[in-house]
């Protein structure tokens, strides 16, 4: 009787070898999770430097306007006025643009060259600052060019702060 209540020592293997693929199935899943978790994970925030001359530089007069281009899509214009608060010359400019969407979470932040207008023909060309710079006490109107904004943005002003500058 004793010999039916022990387990044969083939029914013990066959247990073993069964387990092994369950085990071997676990590790795997375990594995490609961690490697998608390393590869899908978000990268930390850029945080934008400001350059010290930025706080004597001011945005005003803003409007926004939007276009066709020649090949049909829309173009948006955010255009104003720079004006140099400072004691030196402006010979670059770099503008951190943030559009919101309506929850006012972050939907694009751009960061785009800034340029003057020049009216030199009939219509105003935007130039970038080298050809044109900003001299102390200075203003002249700015234009920033978009070609594709997000949807999820909800159509307010963006955000704008003039990080980057160069001067002489």
């Amino acid at each position: 009787m004793g010999e039916l209540l022990e387990p044969s020592p083939l029914s013990e293997q066959s247990q073993e070898s069964s387990s092994r693929p369950i085990l071997l199935g676990v590790i795997m899943v375990l594995l490609v999770a961690g490697v998608a978790g390393v590869l899908l994970r978000q990268s930390p925030k850029d945080v934008v430097t400001l350059h010290p001359y930025s706080a004597k530089l001011k945005l005003t007069d803003l409007k926004m306007s939007a276009a066709e281009n020649f090949v049909g899509a829309s173009v948006i214009y955010i255009d104003g006025t720079i004006a140099n608060g400072g004691d030196k010359t402006v010979i670059h400019g770099l503008v951190h643009v943030i559009f919101k969407n309506s929850m006012g979470q972050v939907a694009q932040a751009e960061d785009v060259p800034l340029h003057v207008l020049q009216t030199s023909g009939p219509y105003p060309d935007a130039v970038d600052l080298t050809l044109s710079p900003l001299a102390p006490g200075q203003s002249k109107p700015f234009r920033l060019t978009f070609e594709h904004i997000t949807a999820d943005w909800d159509q307010a002003y963006p955000e704008l702060q003039v990080t980057d500058v160069a001067v002489k």
